[in-house]
């Protein structure tokens, strides 16, 4: 046990020492119980590919893109299962009604700023019929989802262009997912802390006796507010970001404020940080329909609620779930195809994976978030050292 913890010593404070940001786990920091992948990341899901396109061409501009691949094949002509869950429609989620009606996805999903849905789905449609095999193709229902980065970002200026969405997907990749202030999240911000793209992912045991596993992986877009909660410790209580002017900020690495005696700031912060978004995306190889997806896709936007979210009136909570199982890809024949489908009763370690799973990928959002000015405004990001003492203190 002195070994173990040792061990954790030494690695928060080569964090600390290099300046790198850690990820949840880095920290100790482990919801639930069951074990993530390999890469505890999405893309765990095999096939699954995530792309970013980051935009800081001025000081004005903090904006992106970040595009996910349900696989590698052309998703119009092999569509995916899926579903969307919506918790608070104060959002854009376009192509989200088809989803929905038609139980499929058949174009990447890409996420971005809220006055740059348009062009996305611009992009995603003529990238879609581009792709070999599509020549004939003359409906696209492109998904493409937002939050607003009005703050950091100079939102009205449109700076988010077809090229940007297209080399995101084009430049989407398995393996490791860059997260923070990346992408679509670049200029979000959630609890009042910088936030971003965050990942994390889960194996759940096959029933039936079975040794093989199937994998949840989670993507989320943080910009959504509330009173913070990390690891089950109120961080809100004790650890505050300041108002948000560049004037009102401390030093980089300086304090921040105690909410005992800052009680009245920090109410005025939570409401100005309450509003925003998230966007969440999950991925699953386990073989459900998408009425299943859907009950997967409302625990991704449950999860929120561990990490203190208070679902305000002008927060945009969406989740897009999809399942990656080839044997319930939709092709153009017309048809009986056989189908391999989860019954409802195998449904709930799934459940308690993607919940576990957007938990700890929020907590990844804000963790690997650096401190970002933009749009004459700072965020700071969330500092390591006096969130690790107050976990400390907190018993955890």
């Amino acid at each position: 046990m002195r070994w173990v913890l040792f061990v954790a010593i030494v690695a928060v404070s080569a964090y600390s020492q290099s300046g790198a940001r850690p990820r949840a786990r880095d920290l100790g920091i482990a919801p639930g119980s069951l074990t993530p992948g390999p890469l505890n990341a999405i893309t765990d899901v095999a096939g699954v590919r995530v792309g970013h396109t980051t935009i800081n061409s001025s000081d004005k501009i903090r904006t992106g893109v970040t595009a996910i691949l349900p696989h590698g094949g052309n998703l119009f002509q092999q569509k995916a299962a899926g579903a969307v869950f919506v918790g608070n429609a104060f959002g854009k989620l376009a192509g989200s009604t088809q989803v929905n009606e038609l139980g499929t996805i058949e174009t990447p999903i890409v996420l971005t700023n809220t006055l740059a849905v348009g062009t996305a789905m611009d992009a995603v449609v003529r990238w879609t019929i581009a792709q070999p095999g599509n020549e004939n193709v003359r409906s696209v229902n492109a998904l493409v989802g937002e939050t607003n980065d009005g703050g950091l970002n100079d939102i009205r200026g449109l700076h988010v262009t077809r090229d940007h969405v297209i080399a995101a997907i084009a430049g989407a990749t398995a393996g490791p997912v860059e997260e923070g202030a990346v992408g679509a999240g670049t200029g979000t911000v959630a609890f009042g802390w910088k936030g971003g793209i965050g990942t994390s992912s889960r194996t759940v045991r096959q029933g039936g006796g079975s040794t093989d596993t199937w994998t949840v992986g989670v993507l989320v877009q943080s910009n959504y507010g509330g009173k913070l909660v990390i690891n089950g410790v109120p961080v809100w209580k004790d650890l505050t970001p300041q108002r948000d002017q560049v004037a009102d900020l401390p030093p980089k690495g300086g304090s921040y404020t105690d909410s005992k005696t800052e009680t009245r700031s920090f109410r005025l912060q939570a409401e100005e940080s309450a509003d925003g978004s998230c966007m969440i995306v999950v991925a699953t190889d386990a073989p459900l329909d998408a009425r299943n997806l859907e009950r997967l896709a409302a625990r991704a936007v449950f999860a929120l609620a561990r990490t203190g979210s208070t679902y305000s009136n002008g927060s945009g909570d969406f989740a897009i779930a999809f399942s990656t199982h080839p044997s319930l890809r939709v092709t153009s024949a017309a048809g009986p195809q056989p189908r391999t489908v989860l019954p409802t009763d195998g449904v709930s370690a799934l459940f308690e994976a993607v919940l576990d799973a957007t938990e700890e990928a929020v907590y990844n959002s804000l963790l690997k978030a650096t401190d970002v000015t933009g749009n004459g405004r700072t965020i700071r990001a969330i500092p390591i050292d006096a969130l690790q003492a107050l976990l400390k203190k907190y018993g955890r």
